[in-house]
């Protein structure tokens, strides 16, 4: 017996529609140029193979049963499907990448990157895009690994890369400056004067882990022996300073708003507070060009204005 992938055609779809839209399994068979006990036998097949009745021969008139609506439902979206696939075979074949991964360190302004993505759809390219959480050390990973095309807010540059790193290319974004900070109710925001490493090892740090996986992982501007409160992002990080469970060090563009609200204090250090040059990171193909979604991105990337919005520009800014 035939099986559903057999028996669920495009053809077959067509017919099933014609017998709808002529009212009869004699009008179709005319208007498909069957002989009825063709077209009976060919709709009995599918019957078969799905299990169920289709049409409800009980009247003169062809009328479909529910399963029947619901197939002829579905069949539209396939084909719609189908079609799609199709314009967008014919367009990759002209050198738009079929997926592009996007590996965003969370140091980098959300909205901004959302904007860059709307004004990509606009487009109507036939890419799918997929953007991915990293921190630190893995949003380059992600990109060494091949498990994405682009890295945007990178640590390091492709110089910096092991040498097995090969086909690697970087451009810097700008460098981003870090504030310390704690909530009003934390105990540090109550010492006079620049807080020491002494001071600093007594309260618990917040620390946003590194997302590198196999590889080695980055721990910045922690003091030896302090408690850590380790969270998987610097939103997170950004939060659990907001509720006073720890200190630390955060973007200076993503603080400053709620610096100026009133519900984080900036602190000075005597250690000097970080400075880190972030990157935008991207895996060359063996031809040397990168394919039409890529080239894109990269292209937005040479606009100043696109890249201090990627560092700056945090909600509430």
């Amino acid at each position: 017996m035939p099986s559903a992938r057999d028996v669920l055609t495009p053809d077959a779809f067509a017919m099933l529609q014609t017998v709808v839209e002529t009212g009869s399994f004699a009008a179709a068979a005319r208007a498909l140029d069957l002989v009825p006990s063709a077209l009976s036998y060919r709709v009995r097949q599918i019957e078969d193979a799905l299990d169920v009745l289709l049409f409800d021969r009980s009247a003169r008139q062809a009328r479909l049963t529910e399963a029947g609506v619901e197939l002829l439902r579905e069949a539209s979206w396939l084909l719609g499907e189908i079609d799609a696939v199709a314009n967008r075979v014919k367009r990759v074949a002209t050198g738009w990448e079929p997926m592009l991964t996007i590996a965003v360190d969370s140091v980098i302004a959300r909205d901004p990157m959302l904007d860059l993505a709307t004004a990509f759809f606009a487009l109507d390219p036939p890419t799918r895009l997929k953007l991915r959480d990293e921190t630190l050390l893995g949003t380059i990973e992600a990109l060494t690994s091949g498990e994405a095309d682009l890295a945007v807010g990178a640590v390091l540059d492709a110089s910096s890369l092991a040498f097995g790193a090969t086909g690697v290319r970087s451009r810097p974004l700008g460098q981003l400056h870090f504030v310390y900070a704690v909530a009003p109710h934390h105990p540090l925001a109550r010492i006079e004067g620049p807080l020491s490493d002494a001071v600093l090892r007594r309260h618990r740090a917040v620390a946003a882990a590194d997302s590198s996986r196999t590889g080695p992982s980055m721990t910045v501007n922690l003091v030896g022996g302090q408690d850590v409160l380790t969270v998987p992002t610097m939103h997170a990080k950004l939060a659990a300073q907001l509720h006073g469970l720890g200190a630390g060090f955060l973007p200076e563009p993503m603080a400053r708003p709620y610096i100026e609200a009133g519900h984080l204090v900036e602190r000075k250090t005597e250690r000097a507070p970080p400075i880190g040059t972030m990157h935008c990171a991207w895996r060359e193909r063996t031809a040397g060009k990168p394919g039409r979604a890529l080239k894109w991105w990269l292209e937005q990337f040479e606009h100043e204005g696109t890249r201090r919005a990627l560092l700056e520009r945090h909600r509430g800014r």
